[in-house]
């Protein structure tokens, strides 16, 4: 256990956990110890002088005002060191996480990350702080008075020392038989944390549907399943406490019948006798709690290893001596990418010179968005080479990579805190003027002004506090603080309405003004502003070309075109192909 704790957190953390464990076992030594005591202080009050007993009550009571400081020192040292691993889990974890491929991020392993980083790793951790302890102090110190008790009388000593193979082979036994419910058990609560997390998100789609009832059945079934794997754990584990707590009792009863024996044929006093006994029965407590430590020391076994496993997955790799681009012009060359057994994009070739806007359209699934993903090295192709400015991304650091690139998403993730912190993720270091400047060409202004906090209002998780068109305003004025060469889009307009869209519109031109732009585009007026397009399907780019020459090919393009067209509303726009929002449009009727 210890040796997995240090490998998932790295040798420099060994000393604390070393100077913790050694602490502990002098305690429990101590401990042991002290009781050797009660023999002669026991001889001497069942004795002819009971007097003669004060200097050994004596010693008893400063072995046990040792044991005192040294349980609280070595309890002292390891929350200590559990607080420290803590912390240093969580460090570690951060900085792994943010550097593995976002496609390691499906949707089963969010729920189990998350998990993960607040149950799993504060089960893990109170291995030092909370478990260490006992169970160190019920080995140690049975095995010191089984020690004492034979340097007293060492064939009541042997009756004692040779329940230590059995209770050792029994905790083993129980080990390995609960091994695979303990597994079990951790999968049910896995599922059912999914199937709880489902159950709420989906309670809209659920109740318009009229399937509440029937969804939760399906999430009954789950819990159920969990109580069920709970009980067969439960039954797994009641052999191994059994058994243990019986050679315990078995043990005491072979001492004491011993000592009896011992006794009657005048080999041993009855003072020492009963001291003996008072030895045996202090193994007792230990001994039987370890059935409860041993089953929370696997489930935070358990819970190492998955974090292991988390760790060990391999992020992407940094290059060795990176290069810092110089230009902002983009370039696919022969370009391949698989996921799974898929292949998300085949052969694909493309550049876009510095300054330029590229459009990229498309049919669902035809991995237009992949395309983005893979210039910000979301992800490393498996073939060919994504460069910015001549250089290949992997030879790039990340860092410097992401300083030059601003992307948009269309679906926008905020930060619960206020809309002015979520604004200065773009750029911290921001003065407070820059900050402003960027809000006003989002026209993010106009939303601040009617929220009642204004700056200071808080979005909520996610940003559940605000409407979409409102989440992509704060998402613009961040990419437009950030300030980038190199701006990515992806669908930031699709699933507004007309007013927020018109807002939107205006924020995105300000942003791609002067810059290189890849944009993923259903809206069809977006393309028009393009100066290059390409249509992707299947992963591979069927045409590519300006809006007008491909619309004159007439091929898949004109087709996407044209269906796009067909019933589907346009705003009006200005002499500069800016749209203008319906509120300001004097009688017109849209089109």
């Amino acid at each position: 256990m210890i040796r997995m704790l240090l490998r998932v957190l790295g040798h420099e953390y060994a000393q604390p956990v070393r100077r913790a464990v050694a602490l502990m076992t002098a305690t429990a030594l101590v401990e042991g110890l002290s009781y050797a005591l009660l023999v002669p202080v026991l001889r001497a009050l069942f004795g002819s002088t009971p007097e003669d007993a004060w200097p050994w009550l004596v010693a008893f009571g400063a072995a046990v005002a040792v044991y005192a400081v040294l349980r609280y020192v070595s309890d002292r040292s390891g929350f200590l060191a559990g607080t420290t691993l803590l912390r240093g889990t969580y460090h570690r974890l951060g900085d792994h996480l943010a550097r593995l491929p976002i496609g390691w991020y499906d949707s089963g392993r969010l729920g189990e990350v998350s998990v993960l980083a607040s149950r799993g790793v504060l089960q893990a951790m109170s291995v030092i702080a909370h478990l260490l302890a006992p169970f160190i102090s019920a080995c140690v110190t049975p095995l010191t008075i089984v020690a004492v008790m034979l340097a007293f009388n060492w064939q009541m000593g042997l009756a004692a020392l040779a329940a230590v193979p059995i209770v050792a082979a029994i905790q083993m036994r129980t080990g390995r038989s609960m091994a695979a419910t303990d597994t079990e058990r951790h999968e049910r609560d896995h599922e059912a944390t999914g199937r709880v997390i489902e159950y709420l998100q989906a309670q809209p789609v659920l109740r318009a549907g009229g399937r509440t009832a029937e969804r939760f059945r399906v999430l009954d079934d789950s819990l159920q399943e969990v109580q069920r794997a709970s009980r067969r754990t439960a039954l797994s584990a009641l052999p191994g406490v059994v058994g243990l707590a019986l050679a315990v009792q078995t043990m005491f009863t072979v001492v004491l019948a011993l000592g009896a024996y011992l006794a009657l044929g005048g080999d041993i006093g009855a003072a020492e006798i009963l001291a003996i006994l008072v030895l045996a029965a202090r193994c007792a407590d230990p001994l039987l709690s370890l059935s409860d430590i041993g089953g929370k020391l696997r489930g935070a076994r358990y819970e190492l290893a998955r974090l292991e496993a988390v760790l060990r997955t391999e992020p992407l790799p940094e290059p060795a001596e990176p290069i810092q681009p110089v230009r902002h012009d983009l370039e696919f060359e022969s370009v391949a990418f698989r996921q799974g057994d898929r292949t998300v994009i085949d052969n694909a070739s493309l550049s876009v010179p510095e300054g330029q806007r590229l459009a990229v359209v498309g049919p669902s699934g035809a991995g237009k968005s992949t395309l983005l993903q893979l210039i910000a090295r979301f992800y490393d192709v498996n073939a060919g080479a994504v460069r910015v400015g001549g250089v290949d991304v992997r030879a790039v650091n990340t860092e410097a990579l992401m300083a030059q690139i601003a992307i948009v998403f269309q679906d926008v993730y905020l930060f619960d805190g206020t809309i002015e912190e979520n604004v200065r993720l773009g750029r911290p270091d921001a003065d407070e003027a820059e900050v402003r400047a960027a809000a006003t060409a989002a026209r993010l202004d106009e939303v601040i002004e009617r929220l009642p906090g204004g700056w200071a209002a808080n979005v909520g998780e996610g940003g559940a506090l605000l409407s979409g068109g409102e989440r992509q305003r704060v998402s613009i004025a961040r990419a437009l603080l950030k300030n980038a060469p190199i701006v990515l889009l992806d669908e930031v307009t699709s699933a507004l309405d007309p007013v927020n869209e018109a807002a939107v519109h205006e924020g995105i031109e300000r942003l791609m003004a002067g810059r290189t732009v890849v944009m993923v585009a259903h809206r069809m007026r977006t393309v028009q502003r393009a100066d290059h397009v390409v249509f992707l399907d299947g992963g591979r780019i069927v045409e590519k070309g300006t809006h007008d020459e491909l619309l004159r090919r007439g091929g898949r393009y004109a087709d996407f075109w044209n269906a796009g067209r067909c019933g589907v509303i346009t705003l009006p726009t200005d002499e500069d192909g800016n749209a203008v929002e319906p509120s300001k449009v004097d009688g017109s009727v849209l089109s």
